[in-house]
């Protein structure tokens, strides 16, 4: 603990030719590189089924708190890490112990999706068959109608 200094604060005690002097600040640079231990992109551990396994079996030996937490803190780990994988443990099953992916997890696929894609597709093939077909008509529509037309002319121009 340090000592506040003895000198006198108040203003009839101290003359003009003795002023406080402070001692001067220390300041530390930075080093130059980073240390070794940071990245630039920080990055999520996963840990492999095997790992958990291993940690679980040293954290059930160990006789007493202080144990557990050595473990956790040699190994970088927090003890609700510990109690996650004691539960995927107790579930029985090995897979629950592997790392999942993060994110979203995607929709299981629907058994109707393949027929329904398919019904879409027959349904765009037989609506440009169908437009294909009342083209067709308009245009022997007109045809017909040229036919005609055509045919009533040349009686009315021939007897002129």
């Amino acid at each position: 603990m340090v000592m506040p200094s003895k000198t006198p604060l108040s203003d009839d005690i101290v003359s003009d030719d003795t002023a406080l002097t402070l001692p001067p600040t220390r300041m530390v640079t930075a080093p130059v590189q980073p240390t070794s231990e940071l990245t630039a992109i920080p990055k999520r551990r996963t840990f492999t089924a095997k790992f958990k396994l291993r940690i679980l079996d040293e954290t059930d030996q160990a006789s007493d708190t202080g144990g557990v937490t050595a473990i956790l803190r040699r190994e970088g780990l927090y003890s609700s890490a510990l109690t996650d994988w004691r539960r995927a443990r107790a579930a029985g099953s090995l897979g629950a112990l592997q790392p999942r992916q993060r994110g979203p997890q995607k929709a299981p696929a629907n058994p109707l999706q393949a027929q329904l894609a398919k019904a879409n597709r027959e349904v765009s093939s037989l609506r440009r068959r169908l437009d294909q077909a009342e083209a067709i008509i308009v245009i022997q529509k007109k045809v017909a109608a040229l036919l005609d037309e055509m045919e009533q002319t040349p009686e009315r121009s021939g007897k002129s």
